[in-house]
């Protein structure tokens, strides 16, 4: 938001000359907040990281930020094989790299493509012009804040970390590496120093801000719990029969479970397929939308299983989301066991804005209990728990009262707490609290003002 200042004027009265008839000194001029946010992902690419950043950059524009988005070409999940290297609209101005990806889909090629992003950063932000008031750096790729450090270091700029992931955390829970691995523990050491220098740390979960904490007890006061959001004017509710995407795929008649999202390594398959197996007699359908490490492990499960009431479809289009989203009677969100604090999924906020009941997959200490409990729109199962799921999806399939009652209330919920105008004014006050910091605004000595008019 543009500051708005106000004339400055010469108090007088102390003795006891009137200062009606002096003139006011000019108002300072006013200085727009220049915000540079560095993110590998970004619209048209499909992750769900990059649509939020696209989302919040729109509000903070609106707020009278000069906002500044360097990412790169699509390479998570896309349609379009490239993007404008340039754009530009108001007060947002987006930079895409040059850089290709190598190899999207292959855990080395995804790690090649975020050092190769990170390295293009790096250049970018050597050149003064590139800085902003604040930098917001996400872990998209893990190590991007690094370079907000660097920064710091040699030109003093000011910097956010927006932590999506903690690594290198997720990859020991993945059992990618020991924890005591020297790379772990180094990692863990830059973690420490990159955070004790920034000006603010935004985490999408309490849980996740207990685990930087443990790790890191000189920063609790920086961290900003700050969660996702959608947009409840764009995800509306409306009946399966007069949703194309519902007609399309043959979803109006059954009750239709959804899992929409990255089928990742941190997410819990297993469970909803246990669900699937015990509902595989019923008219009950479950349909997966999305891509990931364990789509194809998905796939080829439900078909050593002989199971018919399993429907894979891709990632869909943006445009698609709101017809996507409210094609089902129910959506599911789970996070595989050792991922809490590490991990948030970012697909719960837009189904609760589609209307519809949450079940919840999560271990039992996580900040998902907690947030369906408050919303009390769905139930929650520990990780393994296929049949308290399928008992949950057989009670909402044969009483549609309580499946609307809890998808209203999820809405409501929503549409409180976790709109985009909601949560772009709690990054906008961590963001503008971290150029505060630095800034100062010098006052003239001597102001000059005219003599009494005779």
């Amino acid at each position: 938001m543009v500051k708005k200042s106000t004339p400055k004027t010469l108090d007088l009265t102390e003795s006891g000359s009137s200062p009606t008839n002096y003139q006011t000194v000019q108002p300072l001029p006013e200085k727009v907040f220049r915000l540079s946010i560095f993110t590998q992902f970004y619209p048209p690419d499909f992750a769900a990281t990059g649509q939020l950043i696209e989302e919040l950059a729109n509000h903070l524009k609106h707020q009278g930020m000069r906002v500044k988005v360097f990412t790169g070409q699509p390479g998570y999940a896309f349609s379009k094989a490239s993007a404008p290297v340039n754009e530009a609209s108001g007060l947002l101005h987006i930079q895409r790299s040059r850089t290709a990806r190598l190899f999207p889909s292959q855990i080395r090629g995804k790690a090649i493509n975020g050092l190769m992003f990170a390295l293009r950063s790096a250049l970018h932000l050597l050149k003064p012009k590139n800085h902003g008031d604040v930098l917001l750096l996400t872990t998209a790729p893990p190590f991007l804040p690094i370079l907000g450090y660097l920064a710091h270091l040699l030109f003093g700029v000011p910097y956010i970390c927006l932590l999506y992931d903690l690594y290198p955390d997720v990859a020991v829970g993945l059992n990618v590496i020991s924890d005591n691995h020297w790379i772990t523990k180094t990692w863990d050491f830059i973690n420490r120093c990159v955070w004790k220098k920034a000006e603010g740390i935004i985490v999408l979960s309490a849980s996740m801000r207990e685990r930087i904490v443990a790790k890191c007890p000189e920063v609790a006061d920086k961290i900003s719990v700050i969660h996702s959001w959608a947009n409840p004017n764009w995800i509306v509710p409306m009946p399966k029969e007069r949703n194309w995407f519902a007609l399309k795929h043959h979803l109006v008649d059954p009750f239709t479970v959804l899992y929409s999202g990255n089928m990742g390594r941190c997410h819990d398959i297993d469970t909803i397929l246990e669900a699937a197996v015990e509902l595989r007699d019923q008219p009950i359908q479950f349909v997966f939308i999305g891509n990931g490490a364990k789509r194809q492990w998905c796939i080829d499960k439900v078909k050593r299983l002989g199971l018919s009431n399993c429907l894979f479809l891709p990632y869909q289009d943006k445009a698609t989301l709101p017809y996507s989203l409210t094609a089902c009677d129910l959506s599911l969100v789970s996070i595989s066991p050792g991922m809490e604090g590490l991990v948030a999924p970012s697909k719960l906020y837009p189904a609760l804005a589609a209307g519809r009941p949450i079940a919840a997959i999560c271990e039992p200490h996580s900040y998902l209990r907690q947030l369906i409990d408050d919303a009390r729109c769905g139930a929650v199962f520990d990780n393994g728990d296929g049949q308290g799921l399928a008992e949950f999806i057989h009670r909402l399939a044969t009483n549609p009262d309580l499946t609307e009652q809890l998808g209203s209330a999820g809405r409501r919920y929503l549409e409180a707490h976790f709109t985009p105008e909601v949560i772009s004014r709690q990054y906008s006050v961590v963001l503008r609290r971290a150029a505060m910091k630095r800034e100062v605004i010098a006052l003239p000595a001597q102001p000059s003002v005219n003599r009494p008019l005779s």
